[in-house]
């Protein structure tokens, strides 16, 4: 199992961003799939997710109605659409892929990683 995230990069807030995780080495859609973030001197804090099990994605309260996660299986890849972003999401994004996750998704308790993308919202 690997998985490579990319696309994060320095945004003006208000702006937008789209990291993409490329996964081989399994079948995405046998797999819950999530975005991690980690801000300097803070705790790793779950994003968004889906479950393999029901296909529903989740997102933490903090950036709900602004990010977007999404697969594309045929391509074993997963995107995090992030748009109005604000200084505060500033991190570390980390991808992280698991085949028997139980509970909730957005806890950080995956078996595969891949590594981080910074993401900076500055003006």
């Amino acid at each position: 199992v690997q998985l490579q995230a990319s696309g994060g990069g320095l945004v003006q807030p208000g702006g937008s961003l789209r990291l993409a995780c490329a996964t081989s080495g399994f079948a995405l859609d046998d797999y819950t799939i999530g975005w991690f973030r980690q801000a300097p001197g803070k705790e790793r804090e779950g994003v968004s997710c889906i479950t393999s099990s029901d296909g529903i994605s989740r997102y933490a309260d903090s950036v709900k109605g602004r990010f977007t996660i999404s697969r594309d299986n045929a391509n074993a890849t997963f995107y995090l659409q992030m748009n109005s972003l604000k200084p505060g999401d500033t991190a570390v994004y980390s991808c992280a892929a698991d085949a028997l996750l139980r509970g909730n998704c957005l806890d950080p308790f995956y078996d595969d990683w891949g590594q981080g993308t910074q993401v900076t919202v500055s003006s």
